[in-house]
């Protein structure tokens, strides 16, 4: 794909001239949007913007669930000029008024289900706001109860030649606030070069066609999914799909079924929860079938088997699904190895547009991430003994800066330009990257090791009965905190008890048990350093960033005795 500048104007008129024909952005349940459709709509909402007056530099916010006019809104603002500010559906309305006030944008487009959020943020910046989903302004003090009353009212059909406005790479593209899960909030500054160029360099991991067709899940607000969900196959003239409702389980099948994606985008608890909930409860549900699946022999003939089933349930035309955000367990990781399911791994941050590394699925190494893309520069920044150190970062994909914090940017780039990620990992002799965890979340054992949560609680994870957990230290003992799954545990503790009788005397006795079970169980499985004190329930389940990362800040200072 060659393109004359690396800016999001002139990725779309080269797509949309040169694929015109070709389907574009459509929801599943109907659509025939084509490219050409889709500049002529983005043409008409940037009309919209000059005459509201958005001038080049403005800042205009999106906050929004998944669709169409998502990628048209947002190609319309880099068409005049202006800055997005993509916001995610999960952040509250504090939250999003503080993004509003500390990027000063004077318009926000919202759809109809998140306009409640919205509705009362009066500030004198904040100059419109207008309903995603019909293109229609919302007039002031609009209630929240009415949203979906209000009908188009923005002219879809003025194709004005622009005012030339001269978009350059190095001009900011976007300002994503990240939701992190240290409580800080920042603004990733990534210019239209950032951008393009990281969706550009994708693919030369997985090539994509015109015949691809992309399911999008994961929230367009994140660039994971804004790059490669949307950036990407827009630039090779791709087929992209949403869903008009939220993707639950029910909805999201006979999607799949009817889109038949080849291409799909995932974070590890999606994968995670499908193996947990569908594919390992069959090959336990006995003790005879638990014996062959801990065999490996077997444990392998079966993946295999759960493998052909999994693809049909993706459709069966799947070529690329995947996986980034966060650690894959390593246990669901083997299964899909074994399975042959056409998973791929990358790493990033929002920081880097998002990706600086990653391998196809041909590619794929258990626990490991891959070498960094080509034209990216990465290095372990000094490493230890084992060669584990700070992942630092250096390339075209990494961004300008956080927006208004000065101070910060001077911590986060090294005099020479290197970016310090804050994540832990190293690099083998075939220059593949591993993770290990953020510098942040590690602990510091009571003889000096490093001890990395994240590896401690995908072995708690993956005990039974358990959804979540969080591993902390307190009053220096190591604590496991557990989200179990009440409902399952309550439907086995009633098979025991109508099998053996009063089995227990109540169901809190039996989560009791299920603690010592699986304290002993995570003890077994790691090293002297890194076994637990203490099990602790979580009754509720754990707060959560947007991007359904755990808050981690928020349960750092337990209370025990």
């Amino acid at each position: 794909m060659l393109l004359k500048k690396l800016t999001l104007p002139e990725l779309l008129q080269n797509s949309c001239s040169q694929f015109k024909n070709n389907l574009s952005l459509n929801f599943v349940q109907s659509g025939k949007r084509t490219y050409q459709d889709l500049y002529k709509e983005v043409l008409s909402i940037s009309n919209f913007l000059v005459a509201s007056g958005i001038k080049k530099g403005d800042k205009v916010a999106i906050l929004s669930a998944n669709m169409p006019n998502w990628g048209i809104t947002q190609f319309a603002i880099a068409q005049v000029g202006a800055i997005a500010v993509p916001v995610l559906p999960g952040f509250s309305t504090p939250e999003i008024e503080n993004i509003l006030e500390h990027s000063e944008a004077k318009i926000i487009f919202v759809s109809k289900l998140l306009y409640k959020l919205v509705a009362d943020i009066r500030m004198a910046t904040l100059e419109k706001k207008v309903l995603m989903n019909t293109f229609a302004v919302i007039p002031e003090g609009y209630p929240a109860a009415d949203i979906e009353k209000l009908e188009n009212n923005i002219d879809l059909n003025n194709l004005t030649p622009l005012p030339a406005v001269e978009v350059e790479e190095e001009d900011t593209a976007s300002i994503i606030y990240t939701s992190g899960t240290t409580g800080f909030s920042k603004g990733v500054e990534l210019t239209h070069r950032n951008l393009v160029w990281d969706a550009k360099q994708c693919a030369t991991i997985q090539p994509i066609v015109p015949s691809d067709r992309f399911l999008s899940i994961l929230p367009m607000a994140h660039t994971f999914e804004n790059t490669l969900g949307l950036l990407l196959p827009l630039m090779f003239g791709a087929q992209v799909y949403y869903l008009d409702r939220v993707p639950t389980p029910k909805l999201l099948v006979p999607a799949i079924q009817k889109i038949r994606p080849t291409m799909m985008l995932s974070v590890p608890l999606i994968i995670e929860k499908i193996y947990k909930q569908q594919v390992l409860p069959k090959f336990t549900s006995n003790a005879f079938m638990k014996k062959l699946y801990n065999f490996a022999p077997t444990r392998k003939l079966l993946n295999r088997l759960a493998g052909k089933k999994l693809m049909q349930t993706f459709g069966g035309e799947i070529v690329f699904f995947g996986i980034g955000g966060s650690k894959l367990d390593p246990v669901v990781e083997r299964f899909l190895r074994e399975a042959k399911f056409p998973y791929a791994i990358g790493y990033g941050l929002t920081e880097t547009a998002p990706m600086t590394a990653g391998s196809g699925p041909k590619h794929t190494f258990l626990q490991g991430v891959g070498p960094a893309m080509e034209g990216v520069q990465m290095k372990i920044n000094e490493p230890d003994a084992n060669g584990q150190g700070e992942i630092w970062i250096k390339g075209p994909n990494v961004m300008k800066g956080y927006y208004k914090k000065p101070e910060l940017n001077k911590e986060v780039f090294s005099e020479d330009g290197w970016f310090k990620t804050g994540d832990l990992g190293s690099i083998d002799q075939k220059g593949r990257l591993t993770i290990r965890g953020r510098i942040k979340t590690m602990i510091l054992g009571s003889s000096g090791e490093n001890i990395y949560p994240e590896e401690i609680e995908s072995i708690i994870n993956n005990f039974r009965f358990v959804n979540e957990s969080l591993v902390v230290e307190s009053k220096g003992k190591l604590v496991a905190m557990v989200h179990f799954n009440m409902e399952e545990l309550e439907k086995q503790y009633q098979k025991l008890k109508s099998q053996a009788g009063n089995y227990k005397s109540a169901v809190s006795d039996y989560v009791e048990e299920q603690k010592k079970e699986l304290f002993n169980y995570v003890n077994a499985r790691v090293n002297n350093f890194s076994k637990l004190q203490l099990v602790l329930v979580q009754h509720e389940p754990f707060e959560k960033t947007p991007t359904h990362k755990i808050k981690r800040f928020l349960y750092n200072n337990i209370n025990i005795k």
